[in-house]
């Protein structure tokens, strides 16, 4: 946006930076970014003249993007939505995670894994984040400050979660200079030690499908093309083996469906045909073997 961001509003300016460099890549993206900030910039200060210039022009710009989007189903329905920005996130997550488990660091990487852990800070538009994306932006956050403060000091980053546990990542990072904006302060979003994931056994964490090797990274995630540090052997993708039982599915005998089952199943479909734009078939195997378990069961 033009218009200059507050300080008091300092806590959305990478959001809505990764907002602006979506513009044209992907508006679904940016629009959910741009919410994720005004919705918490109204949190932070909405009382203070400048901010609520700004908080309203940034109202505009959501105006005028909804209606433009208006035909689009991850604008018009929240779990398409929803499965849009988490795809995205994790996609980005993933690159980010095979190219440190492959000793290859780098700028690209480290951004990667920032823009990953502010996307998931997106998805909080939608309700509270699952344990599981908890602990994806906690660790991705923390890599990216990691990775970068040991190329900084000319020190070779760790691999992999193993030396994670008793890091902290400073919330105000600046990926486009490669510094934390206030290095001095300690960042008052830290997770605290005795919080949701604390003690948390990084080795365990829980990596997504596709972590072997994502079918497409998005667009904004440049592949690294300098000589790797270790070459990495390509892993053959698993597609889940399809149940047999549902290839000629029907539903068995008088069952019951309540509103809640055609939701759960609604969803289901949405994310197998969200898993699909990424060319991720074994996750819309997954979901669509699961849509059909609850149609024809009842049960999940």
């Amino acid at each position: 946006m033009a218009e200059a961001l507050p300080p008091q509003l300092r806590q959305i300016q990478h959001h809505l930076r990764t907002g602006q460099e979506h513009e044209k890549r992907d508006p679904v993206v940016a629009y959910y970014c741009r919410l994720y900030a005004m919705q918490t910039g109204m949190k932070l200060d909405s009382k203070t003249p400048e901010c609520r210039k700004f908080l309203v022009k940034l109202m505009d710009q959501l105006e005028t993007m909804k209606k433009e989007l208006g035909d689009n189903e991850s604008i018009s329905q929240e779990l398409v939505g929803h499965a849009h920005i988490e795809n995205y996130a994790l996609k980005m997550f993933l690159y980010a995670d095979n190219e440190d488990r492959s000793g290859r660091f780098h700028k690209n990487m480290i951004k990667s894994f920032y823009t990953a852990s502010l996307l998931l800070d997106v998805l909080s538009v939608f309700g509270e984040l699952s344990e599981e994306n908890f602990q994806h932006r906690k660790y991705a956050k923390w890599k990216a400050t990691y990775i970068h403060n040991c190329l900084k000091n000319g020190e070779v980053p760790q691999s992999g979660p193993i030396g994670m546990e008793g890091e902290e990542y400073d919330d105000e990072y600046d990926v486009e200079h490669g510094a934390a904006s206030q290095p001095s302060q300690p960042s008052p979003h830290v997770l605290p030690r005795d919080g949701p994931g604390a003690n948390t056994n990084f080795s365990n964490i829980q990596i997504p499908p596709g972590a072997h090797a994502p079918a497409n990274t998005p667009a904004e995630v440049p592949h690294f093309t300098g000589e790797p540090c270790n070459p990495v052997q390509p892993v053959p993708r698993n597609i889940p083996v399809v149940d047999p039982s549902l290839l000629n599915a029907s539903q068995q005998g008088e069952v019951r469906l309540t509103p809640e089952d055609y939701t759960r199943a609604q969803k289901y479909c949405k994310y197998a045909g969200s898993a699909l734009q990424y060319e991720d078939v074994g996750e819309a195997i997954q979901n669509l073997q699961k849509a059909l378990k609850l149609l024809t069961t009842g049960r999940e």
